[in-house]
């Protein structure tokens, strides 16, 4: 099945489901070796890797090479978090383009203005897009892909900017009418209210995906119950890599030894396997001439 087809049915699926973050194709395959149907190319975590803030820093030019690299490791679709489409209509379309031949399954893009901020980072101080200027850029996005199973999700960020109920759904039933095949609800409350009034009132008109950063404690029963599609783990890769390497890098700097170390981090043969060493092994004995000749085949 296509990847643009398996993350449509895990979108469109009665059953709630998870994707994880990634942020290059090493976390890309090790997302997909863990067991998840899918992967969410987190822009935040794309841009950390590359030591630059999440404020459009990296380019989109820069983020699709991250995604190559995604996307030729694993083989579960990618979902890319498209901060605001990086500019207008005619960026955001572009980037559908370049997405789908990069095997990309869909793309978020969050109803803010370019360049973007974090939606934790003084998030009420940040301006959202005009109504209208988002439909347009939903309605480009949608007319440019080729592949009818390309999704495009549109993230309402009404909650996280301050604005209550009224605004989020007027913006949501927009985002609809324009062509968006799900939106997403953000909130940065610790509790379940704004996620809980919106879908009370949305009442399934599109399938509702929720990033709980910030809602963690709650019971993932409880996004059953309420009939959420998706749910996207958005940025523990990253920040488990960097709890890791920063306690790794004090131990070795303290102790000027590995020997305490050796046995806790992942072995120099599974690095090897996760890069998949052996398939080139078998390749240079079928297409390397001396290699052939050192094993001792005729030639």
């Amino acid at each position: 099945m296509k990847k643009t087809s398996q993350l449509k049915q895990i979108i469109q699926s009665q059953n709630l489901d998870f994707i994880m973050e990634a942020h290059s194709g090493l976390s890309a395959k090790i997302v997909e070796e863990t067991g998840f149907k899918g992967i969410w190319a987190s822009g935040l975590s794309i841009s950390a890797a590359m030591g630059l803030r999440d404020n459009n820093e990296a380019s989109w030019t820069q983020v699709l090479e991250v995604l190559e690299f995604m996307s030729d490791s694993s083989s579960i679709p990618i979902l890319l978090d498209g901060d605001t489409g990086y500019g207008n209509f005619n960026n955001a379309r572009r980037l559908v383009s370049k997405l789908e031949q990069r095997q990309i399954a869909g793309v978020c893009i969050e109803d803010k203005q370019f360049p973007k901020t974090n939606s934790f980072i003084n998030s009420t101080a940040q301006p959202l897009a005009d109504i209208d200027e988002f439909c347009g850029k939903i309605k480009a996005m949608k007319d440019t892909q080729l592949d009818d199973d390309f999704i495009v999700v549109a993230r309402v960020e009404a909650f996280i900017s301050g604005w209550g109920l009224e605004e989020a759904l007027q913006r949501a039933e927009a985002y609809r009418r324009a062509g968006a095949d799900a939106v997403l609800i953000h909130s940065k409350r610790p509790d379940l209210v704004e996620i809980e009034s919106f879908m009370k009132e949305w009442g399934g008109r599109l399938p509702v995906v929720i990033v709980p950063t910030k809602y963690y404690s709650i019971p993932t029963k409880r996004f059953q119950e309420l009939k959420i599609s998706l749910v996207i783990w958005a940025n523990h890769n990253l920040r488990a890599s960097i709890d890791a390497m920063q306690k790794i890098s004090s131990q070795i700097f303290k102790e000027e030894s590995l020997v305490h170390i050796e046995n806790s981090i992942a072995s120099v043969e599974e690095v090897f396997r996760l890069q998949r060493a052996e398939e080139l092994q078998a390749a240079e004995q079928k297409y390397f001439p001396s290699m052939k000749k050192d094993s001792g085949e005729d030639l």
